[in-house]
């Protein structure tokens, strides 16, 4: 196990490049998508902000550093799990919230929020928790993680690519809506092929340690939705509404994590292995948690 800690996902230069451009083409696809008005709705319904931003970016993360402290994983892989928390939303989630009948225009602008409000909270969440912990401090004063360049990513892969794809729908939505029904799906093929190329060429590694995250993985998980859920009935929202925070907490850009992974720890094993199978579990879980849901009556 102590291995993992120095395991290595090798991932050249020009791969990580494309990485980042597909992951900003994603952002850029989802935010063709969004509207002043997404913004301007969640505003006038300030609880639900609250709930969203309270679920995923105050107690997921807090969450995950306290299962952390009680289990006491590998520090790598301690790592990952307070990466993945500390990332946004995913961009499916709001596929997912369609298929579950949840709410899908709240979910369209809680990612749109969350995404702007990651370009801090994911550095500060990230730096902050893994600080707090001794095991992944250690790892993080070996690499000499800078939070200001951790930010300048953050912004470059998410804030640009965002605005960007809100002025043009804005300005000619009709060119919008054409671009992002090539774009999302398009961006999401190229986004899986490139990780599943990068893992296809450290097979030995990932089938090495895979056992150590699977369970791990799929708990964290279980963990975000459940808790998104639990704090919007706290919160006296509606099922629909329910369902769609519990979505919004458990599907995260692990996307986002791998790329900040390969970019700041070099492919850090534990961290990479644990982001890259959330990435998949999540849909795994996300899909039939909407099938699930999408037979459930209830609205209120």
């Amino acid at each position: 196990m102590q291995e993992l800690d120095s395991v290595k996902i090798n991932f050249d230069t020009n791969g990580l490049w494309v990485l980042n451009i597909a992951l900003a083409v994603v952002m850029f696809g989802v935010a063709l998508g969004i509207t002043l008005n997404d913004f301007k709705n969640l505003i006038r319904q300030p609880k639900l902000v609250l709930v969203g931003i309270l679920s995923q970016f105050i107690l997921l993360p807090l969450l995950t550093f306290l299962v952390v402290l009680l289990i006491k994983p590998q520090p790598s892989i301690a790592l990952g799990m307070m990466m993945v928390a500390a990332c946004p939303g995913g961009n499916i989630s709001n596929f997912m919230t369609h298929l579950a009948k949840g709410n899908t225009a709240l979910s369209i602008s809680l990612t749109a929020f969350a995404t702007f409000f990651a370009i801090f909270m994911t550095p500060f969440n990230f730096q902050f928790y893994g600080s707090l912990y001794e095991p992944t401090a250690q790892l993080l004063k070996e690499v000499e993680l800078s939070p200001f360049e951790l930010v300048k990513l953050v912004t470059l892969i998410l804030g640009i690519p965002l605005v960007f794809g809100m002025v043009v729908r804005n300005y000619n939505e009709k060119l919008a809506l054409k671009l992002s029904k090539i774009l999302r799906p398009l961006s999401i093929i190229i986004f899986a092929a490139i990780v599943v190329i990068a893992f296809s060429n450290n097979l030995d590694v990932f089938n090495a340690y895979i056992h150590h995250v699977l369970l791990l993985g799929i708990s964290h998980n279980i963990v975000a939705i459940t808790l998104g859920f639990l704090v919007a009935s706290l919160f006296g929202l509606s099922f629909k509404n329910k369902k769609t925070i519990a979505i919004e907490t458990g599907i995260q850009n692990s996307g986002l994590g791998l790329l900040l992974i390969f970019t700041f720890f070099n492919g850090l094993g534990g961290m990479a292995i644990l982001a890259a199978f959330w990435g998949i579990w999540h849909i795994i879980s996300g899909l039939l948690l909407a099938f699930y849901w999408s037979n459930k009556n209830g609205n209120s």
